[in-house]
C-alpha cells in the first residue's frame, strides 16, 4: 500500500503524518530521537493520556516507501473529525488555552516543555480537549525564555480578548490570520482601558511594542535567565488572564429561537418523533446537524451513540449549545460555529494545510432542518444550488421543506419583493429529485412543513 503524507504537519522537522490504508500514522525522525525517548522515560507521556490530555498512541513496526531515515513510526488515535479555532465558540477556545497551559505545566515537572503551543495542535472529542500533537514537547532548556510563549498569545489570548472585549464575530479572525492573530493587530484593535489590565497589558500590548521594537533583530537574552519558578509564574499569569475572559451569550435572534419558535408543542414532538424515525432507518455512522442552534436535533442522533456534528452560523447558539455538552459530559456531540453561505474553505500553504467543509466528508447523514427557506429565501440561493451542494455533503439526508405561507417565511417576506416564483414543495421535490432519491414523506402534525428523507444518487444502500 501506498503512504500519503497529510499536508498539514509539513512544517515540523520533528516528523509528519501520513496514511496508509486508510489509517493514520506519524513519522518520527531522527532529529527527535531524544526529545521523544524523554517524552516516554520520564513518566510525562503516561500522565498525560491518564489525564486525557493527550491522544495516545502505539509504537508500530516500518518500513516507509520512501528512502528517508527514520527512528520511530506511531500510530495515534484517530479524532474523527478535524476541527479549526476559527469553528470554535468562545468557551471551547478558552477550554483549549486552559488545556494547552496544563499541559505545559505538566512538561515542567517532568524536566520537558512544549516547543509550540499551536491551536491547531488541540482537538476535541465532544466536549472534551485534547493535545493531538506528540511531537510538541521539547527537553527543557535550562535558563531559556518559553519558546512558544509568543504563539500561545497569538493563537489563544489575543482572539479571546477581542472576542470578549470587542466582538465574539472577531473568533473568525484566525482563517486570516492561520498563523496566529498578529499581537500589533490585537492591541489597536482592543479598547484602550484594557491597558489597564495587568494580564492584558504585559501580554498583548506590551508584548506586542516588545515585538515591533525587536522586529527583524537577534536578540540576546543576555545574563537574565528564566528559572523553571519563573516559567511556571508566567503560566499561571497566563492562566489568570485566560480565566477572567468572559462571554456571556444570549440575546440573538438564532440563540432564543426556541422561545419564539412558530411549532406548537404537538408539531414540536411529531418532529422530533419523524427525525429519530428517519435516523433508524438511515443507520448513519455520523451525522452533521446544519443550522442545528442550541442541538435540539443533534441530540437524536448523539444519543444513540451516532457521532453528530452540530453546526450553526449563530456563535451564541453554538456556545450554548457547547456548555450544555460539557455539562452533560457529551464525548458524541461536537458543536461548531459555521455559516453555511460561507463554509470554512481551504487555507495555508497551496490551500492544503487546513481543510475545507467538503475536503471533511461526506457524512453518513445530514439533517436540514427549517433551513432551507433561510437559504433559498433569505441568501437567494436557488435551490438546485442546494440541492447540488447537499450531494457534496452527505450520503443521506433529512431535510424539511417550510412552504411560503408559514408564518416564518412570511416574516422573512414581509420586508422584501417575493421573486422567489419557484420556491414551492414540488419545485423543490424536482429539485431535489435530481440528486436524491426520495425514501420517505412525511407531514409534520399541525404544522403545513413536511420532512424528507433523501439518499443520495450513486450511494449504496
Amino acid at each position: 500500500m501506498s503512504d500519503h503524507d497529510l499536508a498539514g504537519s509539513f512544517r515540523d522537522p520533528s516528523g509528519s503524518l501520513f496514511l496508509r490504508g486508510g489509517e493514520l500514522y506519524r513519522r518520527i525522525n531522527p532529529v527527535y530521537q531524544r526529545h521523544y525517548d524523554r517524552l516516554m522515560a520520564s513518566g510525562l507521556y503516561a500522565a498525560l493520556v491518564e489525564a486525557r490530555l493527550l491522544l495516545p498512541h502505539e509504537e508500530v513496526e516500518g518500513p516507509l516507501e520512501d528512502a528517508a531515515p527514520y527512528y520511530r513510526i506511531i500510530k495515534p488515535e484517530r479524532v474523527e473529525f478535524i476541527s479549526y479555532p476559527y469553528e470554535w465558540c468562545f468557551s471551547q477556545l478558552k477550554d483549549a488555552a486552559l488545556t494547552t497551559l496544563r499541559i505545559q505545566q505538566l512538561a515542567l515537572d517532568h524536566q520537558m516543555w512544549l516547543k509550540d503551543a499551536s491551536a491547531y495542535n488541540i482537538q476535541f472529542q465532544g466536549w472534551r480537549p485534547v493535545l493531538i500533537d506528540t511531537l510538541s514537547f521539547e527537553e527543557y532548556a535550562p535558563g531559556s525564555p518559553w519558546v512558544a510563549y509568543r504563539q500561545f498569545c497569538q493563537h489563544f489570548l489575543a482572539p479571546l480578548a477581542l472576542m470578549s472585549r470587542v466582538d465574539v464575530r472577531l473568533g473568525q479572525l484566525p482563517r486570516v490570520h492561520i498563523d496566529g492573530i498578529p499581537l500589533d493587530l490585537a492591541s489597536s484593535l482592543l479598547p484602550w482601558r484594557t491597558r489597564f489590565n495587568p494580564w492584558l497589558s504585559l501580554h498583548i500590548h506590551f508584548h506586542a511594542r516588545m515585538q515591533t521594537r525587536y522586529a527583524g533583530r537577534a536578540v540576546a537574552v543576555g545574563r537574565r535567565r528564566f528559572s523553571l519558578a519563573a516559567l511556571r509564574g508566567l503560566g499561571d499569569s497566563l492562566r489568570s488572564a485566560v480565566e477572567r475572559m468572559a462571554w456571556k451569550p444570549g440575546g440573538t435572534t438564532w440563540a432564543d429561537y426556541y422561545d419564539h419558535t412558530n411549532y406548537s408543542g404537538e408539531a414540536a414532538a411529531d418532529k422530533r418523533r419523524l427525525v429519530a424515525e428517519f435516523v433508524e432507518m438511515a443507520a448513519p455512522k455520523t451525522v452533521w446537524d446544519l443550522g442545528a442552534n442550541v442541538g435540539l436535533y443533534s441530540r437524536v442522533a448523539s444519543d444513540r451513540g451516532i457521532r453528530t456534528i452540530s453546526f450553526d452560523m449563530d456563535p451564541a447558539a453554538v456556545e450554548k449549545n457547547y456548555l450544555e455538552c460539557r455539562r452533560r459530559g457529551e464525548i458524541g456531540l461536537l458543536p461548531l460555529v459555521l455559516d453555511l453561505t460561507s463554509p470554512s474553505p481551504a487555507l495555508g500553504w497551496a490551500n492544503e494545510e487546513r481543510r475545507s467543509l467538503l475536503d471533511r466528508g461526506p457524512a453518513d447523514l445530514v439533517l436540514a432542518l427549517a433551513l432551507v427557506h433561510h437559504l433559498a429565501i433569505g441568501n437567494n440561493v436557488p435551490l438546485a444550488m442546494i440541492a447540488r451542494f447537499f450531494h457534496k455533503l452527505c450520503r443521506w439526508l433529512v431535510i424539511e421543506f417550510v412552504p411560503k405561507d408559514d408564518s416564518q417565511v412570511q416574516r422573512m417576506l414581509a420586508t422584501r419583493e417575493d421573486v422567489f416564483a419557484d420556491y414551492d414543495a414540488q419545485a423543490f421535490e424536482r429539485k431535489f429529485g435530481r440528486y436524491f432519491i426520495l425514501k420517505a414523506r412525511r407531514p409534520i402534525a399541525a404544522s403545513d412543513r413536511t420532512l424528507y428523507l433523501m439518499q443520495r444518487k450513486g450511494a449504496s444502500s
